[in-house]
């Protein structure tokens, strides 16, 4: 009885912490096994959280329950609000985190987790019961690398990097996850006998320099915000101090000693065989494809509130590890430069989404799901999204309950998961703002509103959670109508307006109108408001005041595109059968009856983002089904 479990999860970053913790949350036996248990959701590339969209994606995952947002708060050591110039929808929290105190924030949360267990140990292979007629496979369970054998209803496998890694440093490579750790052989040869299609990736980091080697003088200092905010809805720590990022800039001097070393780069040479990232290529790849540009902005983040180590973000490198050090002492500012450890590049298994169901289930066993860089991302945020994700639905179907799938108008979540499974992936996936076609829906702010209710009636969100939200919503409906109705005296608005360089008014006027000009934010009216927040503390009424200045000063635009959401809905939802015969449809394009037969879209909506579907095979699907 000790090695059966109702769900198995192998791997412990961030989709395999995220999974983990929402499985045991919702109430069933549980089991995270990973290679390192000192390393739980390691931070393997740079020690920060959030940025754009990505920021987004921690909100929601707080929002529905889960742990990225706290643990961000209580480890970070510098918060930016990216974006602050532009409108909210473009807002992204940015936190910078000690990775040390990450990774043991989240072993402790774990730790604590009641239903969960946790073990070291690596996985070798599946257990998999196939139908008599061979047409269904089903996850029985697991076998480690020790001869332990774990029984479990489904198995979530969130291996990052390590499906057969392979590390490179100029001519040499070697097996590996990441530095300093072995790569997982025996999975990827598993899945490909059970007929899964694999492909491979590359991804890269830069090296780690000694912050007492730095003449920071040299660099642009870049504080933290005035007023720090938080990831988590809940009241975590705020924090009262912060260490500064530096800005930094190669040069010609810098991109000539980093071509001395193009004949001996593993990329340059073929031997790195995956993609790599487009929009975060390594130095050598920038200098080749951008061989106009005489600089290239690099930042200098800390890795704690203690080390003394340096992330140089912007320098990822797989040259020789002299050339590394020769081409960093001619930025300006390491002249005397010692690193702690080179960047590298690292190549792995992922296989392809397209191969799972909305719910991350796969398609060929059931039982089984992928989440995190397996299905081809790439980022902290949006692995702890899919691992909750994954989390979630592997607990609803074994309680034999409907799924939870997030719309594209509903989450970044949702888009993300969508694009995966729809459209797959040919580099790495990293989510944007412009992926989002609801962006000014999906704000980092409302997070809370749009996904804490749907959780709660799951029972991952907590009781603190939604009280938190009826609160703040209660007051927010209050404040909001207060400033609909508060006409302020002539003589105390138009100085304000004056001193704001807009036009005076002859009448009284609502403070509403007045807030919806675009040269008037909710902090110059600060003086006129005498509305009563009761005992809320500083957190909520700043909480509620943003919530009621984004309302009212961009409600048109939030409602034209919950309108277009509302209309394209309507065929968004209508289902498609997993059984339906494309091919009898002579009216679909060729390439529209070979995709949708192979991608099994679940919806219309799905349907029409799958690249090479147009929209006239859409339509003629429509008009097929009215009929």
């Amino acid at each position: 009885m000790l090695n059966n479990y109702d769900i198995i999860i192998v791997g412990g970053g961030h989709a395999g912490c995220e999974a983990a913790h929402a499985a045991a949350a919702l109430g069933v036996k549980t089991l995270l096994i990973s290679m390192n248990t000192d390393r739980l959701a390691q931070m393997s590339c740079n020690p920060a959280m959030g940025g754009v969209a990505k920021g987004q994606i921690v909100r929601e995952i707080d929002a529905l329950g889960g742990l990225s947002g706290i643990v961000t708060d209580h480890t970070m050591i510098q918060f930016r609000m990216l974006n602050r110039s532009k409108g909210p929808a473009m807002w992204s929290p940015r936190a910078q985190s000690d990775m040390e105190l990450f990774s043991q924030k989240w072993r402790s949360l774990l730790e604590n987790t009641p239903n969960l267990d946790l073990r070291q140990d690596e996985v070798v292979d599946l257990m998999v019961e196939t139908s008599t007629d061979s047409a269904h496979q089903r996850i029985k369970g697991v076998v480690t690398a020790i001869g332990q054998t774990y029984f479990s209803k489904a198995v979530i496998l969130t291996n990052g990097t390590f499906l057969n890694g392979i590390i490179h440093i100029g001519e040499k490579n070697f097996p590996g996850g990441r530095m300093g750790e072995k790569a997982s052989s025996g999975l990827s040869e598993r899945l490909k006998n059970l007929g899964f299609e694999t492909l491979r990736l590359k991804t890269g980091t830069p090296p780690r320099v000694d912050g007492r080697t730095i003449d920071f003088s040299k660099l642009d200092e870049q504080p933290g915000d005035e007023n720090p905010e938080k990831f988590s809805f809940l009241r975590t720590p705020k924090l009262t101090r912060q260490r500064s990022c530096y800005l930094g800039y190669t040069s010609e001097a810098v991109h000539d000693v980093l071509r001395t070393g193009f004949e001996k780069s593993p990329m340059f040479q073929g031997r790195i065989q995956g993609v790599g990232p487009r929009y975060c290529p390594s130095v050598e790849d920038k200098i080749n494809r951008f061989a106009d540009k005489t600089q290239h902005p690099l930042f200098i983040e800390p890795q704690g509130w203690t080390t003394n180590e340096f992330y140089i973000n912007g320098f990822s490198s797989s040259l020789p590890e002299e050339v590394q050090i020769a081409a960093l002492r001619k930025i300006a500012g390491f002249e005397h430069a010692k690193i702690f450890r080179p960047g590298y590049a690292i190549e792995y298994d992922y296989f392809p989404p397209t191969q799972l169901k909305p719910t991350l289930e796969t398609k060929l066993v059931s039982g089984l799901f992928h989440a995190g860089q397996i299905n081809g991302t790439t980022g902290y945020e949006e692995a702890g999204a899919q691992g909750l994700m994954a989390g979630v639905n592997a607990v609803l179907q074994i309680l034999g309950k409907d799924p939870l799938i997030l719309k594209r108008n509903e989450a970044y979540i949702g888009v993300l998961i969508d694009d995966l499974v729809t459209k797959g992936v040919d580099e790495p996936y990293r989510m944007f703002t412009s992926r989002a076609e609801y962006r000014i829906l999906l704000r980092q702010d409302n997070a809370d509103q749009r996904l804490t209710p749907l959780s709660y009636r799951l029972g991952l969100a907590s009781v603190q959670r939604m009280q938190n939200l009826e609160k703040k919503q209660q007051l927010t409906n209050e404040f909001i109508n207060y400033l609909h109705q508060t006409k302020p005296p002539l003589e105390q608005i138009n100085p304000i307006l004056e001193s704001c360089e807009t036009n005076e008014i002859s009448q009284k006027t609502t403070l509403s109108q007045i807030l919806s000009r675009p040269q008037l934010s909710l902090q110059h009216l600060q003086p006129l408001l005498t509305f009563d927040f009761g005992d809320a503390d500083a957190e909520l009424i700043s909480e509620t005041q943003e919530q009621a200045e984004i309302s009212i000063k961009y409600d048109s635009y939030i409602q034209k595109e919950k309108e277009i959401a509302e209309k394209l809905s309507k065929h968004e939802n209508t289902i498609l059968k997993d059984d339906f015969d494309y091919h009898q449809l002579q009216s679909l394009s060729f390439e529209a009856r070979e995709k949708l037969s192979k991608i099994r879209p679940r919806t219309i909506g799905q349907a029409s983002r799958i690249s090479g579907v147009s929209p006239a095979d859409i339509s003629v699907l429509i008009i097929y089904l009215s009929k």
